[in-house]
């Protein structure tokens, strides 16, 4: 693979079924039976659901009704974040024992450079293997991974083989890779977008290789751009190893409509209590407060307020945001209530970045 651009070796470590092979750890009596994290209520919304679950069909973001029409046998389990947070920790702890550069996108996954780490190892395919068997030593818990010479290829190549495996796609077999890749696999490839290049007869990658950039620009806008380098194996994101927060929110769906505004007040000070224990965790404060109100009819609306100060406390948060519920009267019953704080004072200067190695790397992939 002849490049004029940084050929990185980044690995895509995912977790399998987090949520709910936690819930299995902690509770051996649920190994190996359909579970779903979440609610199964009329109200209720799968989280994360096991293996065993997605075999009927089960997914996250599902419906709780729907779920438990797809598998009668499911057993849903409430969250428990804080423990998904404790493991999370120790988790990431073994990635920075091989590299400083960790990228987290989440609870469950993160990438990582090891271009140049810690061990000294060359090669990244035995570094992805160390690391996810160290991850099941320390927690129990299996991954899959991903490693290849961007983000989004070690990204696509981590969904290969799981559960519980890894991929690799080396410099020389990334542009036949991609050539063959479904274009629906393509990161940012969404349901509407997937159809409209396969009602233009684009079905593969070679296919999307095979149209002019102008053709995609104007088909596309600005993912023209990004569709024409990435199916040449350009993609120069690299890994943030000091990804800044910029919002912290926390919200609630109720199991019965809210109309009045007092009981509204009394679940936004529970919310607000919320924000202040993150706010706090973090160490950080904001500026903007954000009100999230979802109706009866699922409509959406948001109210903010900028204060010249920064603030972190629950009664400071909640006195912006009495005044944003009474900004004007509530149009109909209430199902969920929101509170975000953005505009944060955790922007830092001056970080030190890591120069990308331009070469063409000559040693095991």
């Amino acid at each position: 693979m002849e490049t004029a651009f940084p050929i990185r070796k980044i690995i895509h470590v995912d977790m399998d079924a987090y949520y709910a092979s936690v819930e299995q750890l902690d509770n051996p009596d649920l190994a190996g039976k359909p579970l779903a994290v979440g609610g199964g209520g009329t109200r209720g919304v799968v989280s994360a659901a096991s293996y065993e679950a997605r075999k009927f069909g089960v997914r996250s973001a599902m419906s709780g009704v729907i779920a438990k029409k797809n598998c009668p046998e499911l057993i849903f389990v409430p969250p428990r974040f804080e423990r998904y947070t404790e493991i999370s920790n120790i988790i990431r702890k073994v990635f920075f024992e091989f590299t400083d550069m960790v990228e987290p996108l989440s609870l469950d996954e993160a990438y990582l450079d090891v271009t140049q780490n810690k061990t000294g190892n060359p090669s990244a395919t035995l570094l992805a293997r160390e690391i996810r068997e160290k991850i099941f030593q320390k927690t129990g818990l299996n991954a899959s991974a991903g490693i290849s010479v961007n983000k989004f290829l070690a990204k696509v190549a981590s969904d290969i083989n799981k559960p519980n495996g890894q991929k690799t796609i080396p410099p020389e077999e990334v542009i036949a890779f991609l050539e063959a890749l479904d274009v629906r696999k393509f990161y940012g490839v969404g349901k509407v977008t997937r159809e409209k290049l396969y009602q233009m007869g684009i079905f593969t990658g070679d296919d999307l290789k095979a149209k002019p950039l102008e053709f995609l620009q104007n088909n596309f806008g600005k993912s023209g751009q990004y569709f024409y380098d990435v199916v040449r194996g350009i993609n120069l994101s690299e890994v943030k190893s000091d990804r800044t927060r910029k919002s912290m929110a926390a919200e609630r769906t109720f199991n019965e409509n809210i109309t009045s505004e007092v009981y509204m007040l009394e679940r936004l000070e529970n919310i607000a209590k919320e924000i202040e224990r993150r706010l706090d965790k973090s160490n950080i404060a904001g500026k903007t407060i954000t009100l999230k109100i979802k109706y009866s009819d699922f409509s959406l609306q948001t109210r903010s307020k900028t204060m010249p100060y920064y603030i972190a406390k629950a009664d400071l948060i909640l006195q912006v945001i009495q005044e944003l519920l009474y900004q004007e009267k509530v149009k109909e019953s209430v199902r969920l209530l929101g509170i975000s704080v953005t505009n944060l004072n955790n922007t830092t200067a001056d970080k030190k970045e890591i120069e990308p190695i331009i070469e063409q790397l000559k040693l095991e992939f």
